[in-house]
């Protein structure tokens, strides 16, 4: 099973939105995925139509009491596509993991040896403290949704500058394997521009699929729903489908099951 951390610590970039629908775009092609909710607000669990009150086990159990990985996950609408849920007590994760030992390796140690699923991604909270640190030192890789505006430039340096420091104290073999532009407004001559900085200056680790604004994206989730269930046709459902193909052809071969 290859982890990828879906991070970034702006809020408001297209995390969750983009960790459900790239979850369902590999699920319909075959591979068996699990998707993590690791932000206390759990958005990628009602995203994906998972009610707070059937979250009987969740993240939290998983990371703060050890429970087994079988324990907390829950099967999905979605054919192929598992999810570990999160709840509110996931917010006092951070307090309660400062004081154990080994607390960065919770979750690397929770998914050790899991063979069940091709893929894993880690939906993280906008904030680089002990989740999603516990996430970037389980991930094989980072997947980085970036919008296209200003501020989000200064963000990303800040986040590159945390994923080297992960790969020198916790993460050697830690990698990006790519940034996703979202949130893109072909109208607004920033967007064009931020887009057009971003890619002089990361190449070809930008992926060349954009996901754009799209009410559909917005509407997809009060039902319960992937945009791509909710809406396969629309310019998002899209422009994530054109975003797997891409992912899937940056993943090792090697990590997917026969």
């Amino acid at each position: 099973m290859i982890c990828v951390a879906i991070a970034n610590q702006k809020g408001g970039v297209g995390k969750t939105t983009t960790a459900i629908n790239i979850a369902t775009a590999m699920a319909a092609t075959g591979w068996k995925v699990l998707l993590i909710d690791l932000d206390p607000q759990g958005n990628a669990s009602t995203g994906i139509g998972i009610g707070a009150a059937d979250r009987t086990t969740s993240s939290y159990d998983l990371l703060v009491d050890q429970a087994p990985l079988a324990e907390c996950v829950m099967q999905t609408r979605i054919p192929g596509l598992d999810i570990v849920p999160a709840t509110v007590d996931l917010s006092g994760a951070e307090v309660e993991l400062v004081a154990v030992e080994n607390r960065t390796d919770r979750l690397r140690t929770a998914l050790g040896g899991e063979s069940g699923y091709d893929v894993c991604f880690i939906d993280c909270p906008p904030s680089l403290g002990l989740l999603t640190l516990n996430a970037l030192c389980a991930a094989d890789t980072l997947l980085v949704p970036l919008q296209c505006e200003f501020f989000a430039l200064e963000g990303l340096s800040q986040l590159l500058q945390t994923v080297e420091r992960v790969q020198q104290r916790f993460n050697p073999a830690l990698g990006i394997v790519g940034v996703a532009l979202t949130m893109f407004d072909r109208r607004n001559r920033l967007t064009d521009q931020v887009a057009d900085d971003v890619r002089s200056c990361l190449g070809q680790l930008v992926f060349d699929a954009v996901i754009p604004r799209n009410v559909r994206l917005s509407e997809a989730p009060s039902h319960g729903l992937p945009a791509l269930v909710y809406d396969h046709t629309c310019t998002g459902s899209r422009a994530y489908m054109a975003l797997a193909r891409e992912l899937i052809s940056r993943l090792p071969e090697r990590k997917k099951a026969a």
